[in-house]
Parts: structure tokens; C-alpha cells; sequence
């Protein structure tokens, strides 16, 4: 069971205990306010992860700009990586310069590494792999998943000469072609052309290597599994449940204080 699930099962047992406690309570307009307070907290947002320049490899001292992408800003996502030096470090943390939801980092060597946005409620976003070189090549590749069916260009660069140099790739460790201008258009991807890619410019050196991911045509709606389904059911018919039975509480809660005589008038007879 994924995280993120796991949490929304904690926080809408929270809301039973709650209307427990209301139902027994001398004050059950208190704990109502708690209830509701509660199940409007149980959502589960999620982020995406987006680099500007959309790369995964970059030539050292480029800036680069990460940022946590969401729908509810209340979730208070925040930027981490896992470098070979520091685990889960967050953005501003002896790296980078957070400017929420931006983190602008002049990245070295060090900086690669794995990236993601992860909210304090539990749930993350996306990860990508940025790769830094103090070399003088590079392979231009999308840092995100590609749509399979799409054109993908992968441009082999240089850091101080034109960029349009003969170049060749490699996939896997084996040579593709050799593109006379630099660049190399992969028509139409599909699941086979996923992996590792590379590229080298004669005279100038070999490019760093990058892994290509590409996607189904369908990419908001995962895959089914034999769990998760059935789970995220259940949860939605929990909250279902919960909203009509506040509503119902609501009502009844009304309706007492409605018919309910004050004490004084009672002690008057």
C-alpha cells in the first residue's frame, strides 16, 4: 500500500474517533467543529517537479531552476535531492537558493543527483535526474518521461564551441548513428527506444550518460493493479460516508438545541 494511502487512512480514523467522541460528549457541538476540520484535512495533493532548462545534463556553473509545481499551496511542498554526499537535504540547505515554490541552484558536480517535492503531509512528486559535468560535453535529452508516439531531438552540445559539430550516439553502449550536425531526431518513440543515452564529439570528448523514460499515451490514469483500485474505492465511499453522516449530525444537532428549554425556565417550575 502506497504511502500517501497509509496517511489517508490514519487521518480518516481520526475523524471516526472524533464523531466517537461526539456521539458521547456533553458538548458535542465542540467535537463537530473537529470532525469537519478534520475530513476537509484528509486530501491528498500532489506536486509535479519541473526543471527549466528541460534537461538532464548541464554544463557546470549553469543555473538552474526547479520548481514544485501544484494545485494547493497549504500542502507546503518542499525540494529534496539525494547526492553520493548528502541524503534528503532540502533546497537552501547548504545548496541552492529557495525562493518558494522556485529553487535556483549554479550547480557543480556535487549538485547531481536525484530531485523530488515532497509535501509534509507525506505524499511526493515526481523525481528527475540531473546530471552535472566539468567536461566539455553534453547530451541535450528531456529530463521528463516522453509520450510514447512523440519526436524526441537529443542535441549533443558543446560548452565553448558551436553546437552544430558532427556528433554520435550511443544507446545502451552501442552506436545508433552519426549525425552530421549534432543533433538526432528519434521519430514516433515507443517503450523500445527507453534507456541509456549518450553521445561524442570528435576532438571535444563524450558526453555524460542519461536515461530516457518513455510513457504510455495515457499518462494522468495509472495503470490497474490488483490493489489499488479497490483501496482508493474504499476511501472515497469513507469520505462519502462521513460527509452525510456530519450532515445528518448537523441537522440533529439543530433540531436539539432548538427544542431545548433553558434551565432557568425549567428551575422556574
Amino acid at each position: 500500500m502506497s504511502r500517501y494511502i497509509t496517511d489517508e487512512f490514519v487521518c480518516l480514523s481520526a475523524v471516526c474517533v472524533e464523531l466517537f467522541f461526539m456521539f458521547t460528549s456533553n458538548q458535542p457541538e465542540c467535537h463537530f467543529s473537529l470532525v469537519l476540520i478534520s475530513l476537509l484535512s484528509c486530501t491528498t495533493n500532489q506536486a509535479r517537479l519541473t526543471v527549466s532548462p528541460s534537461y538532464s545534463q548541464f554544463f557546470k556553473d549553469q543555473s538552474v531552476y526547479l520548481s514544485c509545481e501544484e494545485d494547493d499551496s497549504s500542502a507546503g511542498w518542499t525540494l529534496r535531492r539525494n547526492t553520493s554526499k548528502q541524503q534528503r537535504t532540502q533546497c537552501g540547505d547548504g545548496w541552492g537558493t529557495s525562493a518558494a515554490p522556485t529553487c535556483n541552484i549554479a550547480v557543480l558536480p556535487l549538485d547531481s543527483g536525484v530531485y523530488w517535492c515532497e509535501s509534509r503531509e507525506g505524499p511526493i512528486s515526481n523525481m528527475v535526474n540531473l546530471t552535472v559535468t566539468g567536461g566539455s560535453v553534453i547530451l541535450q535529452s528531456p529530463v521528463l518521461p516522453v509520450m510514447e508516439g512523440d519526436d524526441v531531438t537529443l542535441l549533443c552540445k558543446t560548452k565553448t564551441t558551436p553546437s552544430n559539430l558532427p556528433a554520435a550516439f550511443y544507446k545502451d553502449g552501442s552506436l545508433i548513428r552519426k549525425q552530421p550536425t549534432g543533433h538526432m531526431t528519434i521519430q514516433h518513440v515507443s517503450r523500445s527506444d527507453e534507456g541509456l543515452y549518450k553521445c561524442d564529439i570528435s576532438g571535444h570528448g563524450e558526453s555524460p550518460s542519461s536515461w530516457i523514460t518513455v510513457t504510455g499515451e495515457d499518462t494522468t490514469t495509472p495503470p490497474p493493479t490488483s490493489t489499488s483500485p479497490p483501496v482508493l474505492s474504499v476511501l472515497s465511499c469513507v469520505r462519502l460516508v462521513c460527509v452525510v453522516v456530519l450532515l445528518v449530525l448537523l441537522v440533529l444537532l439543530v433540531r436539539r438545541y432548538v427544542h431545548k428549554k433553558p434551565e432557568g425556565e425549567i428551575s422556574g417550575f
